[in-house]
């Protein structure tokens, strides 16, 4: 891959596994040094295990333990990275999380929960990354940009997903978040974006592609026929994050294979 992030240094959230770590991997291809970050002791062995991955394909990354929704620990992480690294140059808000009920069963804890980690937690490191771009400043050689933020959202921040209203919610707001703080900042040089995965294979979401029956019906909701990878979002975080989509800010950035077409009505309904 073309190195588009040369010299850069990027912040993974919820790197561990899933769309997290195929975002680092594109990330390192493309030059950036990556922070995979991950929440919690049990976590480190998967992170450290997409480190090695990285490295062994001539990257450079190193793993950071931080609960995205703990204001003292994103404020520490952020700390340790520009001390060790002089900056930070890419945030990829991506950590995320789910904890389903029927609305009449959900209890606060998991609303609480949800709201924490999806959409707090996002609300933080931002808050953050934001700080350190302004205190830095554009340095050409590195960027146009003064800063990127790509805010992991979801096809749910505009379709309604029973059962789901914890995670539903949080995803509506990181789109309102987003498009403010970047209305907000845009005058500073930071582009703000959000890319909205839809049906990603990965094991947050294994029991709607587990098995081929369950493949088959997923694939009814999907126009363009296959489950996505991990790297199809990849893809876009490094096109986001690079000079090359300098006039892109605000924006939500769907890659679902179609899913928010509508494919109901593909034969009149």
């Amino acid at each position: 891959m073309e190195q588009k992030l040369k010299g850069q240094t990027a912040i993974v959230t919820g790197a561990s596994s899933g769309i997290g770590a195929g975002v680092a991997k594109s990330l390192a291809s493309a030059g950036a040094t990556v922070i995979v970050n991950h929440p919690v002791p049990a976590t480190k062995s998967a992170a450290d295990a997409v480190v090695d991955e990285i490295v062994c394909e001539g990257g450079t990354a190193i793993s950071c333990q931080c609960d995205v929704s703990k204001e003292d620990e994103v404020k520490k992480m952020f700390a340790d990275v520009v001390a060790a690294h002089g900056t930070v140059d890419i945030l990829v808000n991506n950590a995320g999380l789910q904890r389903d009920a029927p609305f009449t069963e959900m209890t606060l804890e998991q609303w609480n929960y949800v709201l924490s980690v999806n959409l707090t937690g996002q609300f933080l490191c931002a808050r953050e990354a934001i700080r350190e771009f302004i205190r830095r400043g554009i340095v050409p050689e590195r960027s146009v940009a003064a800063g990127k933020i790509i805010c992991m959202s979801s096809v749910h921040e505009v379709i309604p997903w029973g059962g789901h209203a914890n995670y539903a919610a949080s995803k509506g707001g990181i789109m309102l978040m987003m498009k403010s703080i970047a209305q907000e900042f845009a005058p500073k040089k930071i582009r703000i974006n959000s890319i909205c995965p839809g049906a990603i294979q990965t094991p947050i979401n294994r029991g709607a592609w587990g098995t081929p029956e369950e493949l088959k019906s997923l694939l009814t909701l999907i126009p363009y026929d296959r489950i996505g990878q991990p790297e199809d979002i990849g893809k876009a975080a490094v096109w986001l994050a690079s000079d090359e989509s300098d006039y892109i800010t605000g924006a939500s950035i769907f890659i679902d294979g179609g899913m928010t077409l509508y494919p109901g009505f593909s034969t009149n309904g």
